[in-house]
């Protein structure tokens, strides 16, 4: 249950970090607008934003809308079920945002069977790409697996490529 409480603590972006990180990113149709509905808290007007580019599979999108909009308790459209497919499409392609939040996911089991194996992996593959709080999440992850499952878990992250396509 620890490593579940931490991870949550994780998920919490302030908007104006979330600004900065996609100040660096190229334009896209529709994100500016994403971004301003949900400052707003109007996740229906932010939905209608993202799902066109989260079809794209622009993982900035997927991360907005799994995170944000459908990962969101407080969200009219929370609906776990959507949010993790779209939050493991960004991280399974290198969107390093996206790791941390699914690797919650998996610890909870929400969206995606309940893996302790799985949520160290992501959390591994999010350390080694320096994401930040990674290494604060790795070591109670760890806790949550027996001996032979975290020396699984360590093989999966180390072996894991990123997804081109």
């Amino acid at each position: 249950m620890r490593v579940v409480r931490s991870l949550r603590a994780f998920f919490c972006v302030p908007a104006a970090a979330l600004m900065l990180a996609f100040v660096a990113q190229p334009a896209a149709a529709g994100l500016d607008e994403a971004l301003k509905a949900l400052q707003a808290g109007d996740m229906p007007a932010a939905e209608k934003e993202l799902q066109p580019l989260a079809k794209e599979r622009d993982p900035r999108a997927q991360f907005l809308l799994g995170l944000y909009v459908y990962g969101n308790p407080e969200s009219k459209l929370y609906d776990v079920s959507k949010a993790t497919p779209l939050l493991l499409d960004a991280a399974e392609r290198g969107y390093l945002p996206a790791m941390i939040p699914l690797a919650g996911g998996y610890a909870e089991g929400k969206g995606v069977p309940k893996s302790a194996a799985e949520a160290y992996k992501w959390v591994a593959i999010a350390e080694r790409w320096n994401v930040p709080n990674a290494n604060l999440a790795i070591e109670q992850a760890a806790r949550a697996l027996k001996p032979d499952e975290l020396e699984k878990a360590k093989a999966a992250a180390q072996a894991y490529t990123f997804k081109t396509k």
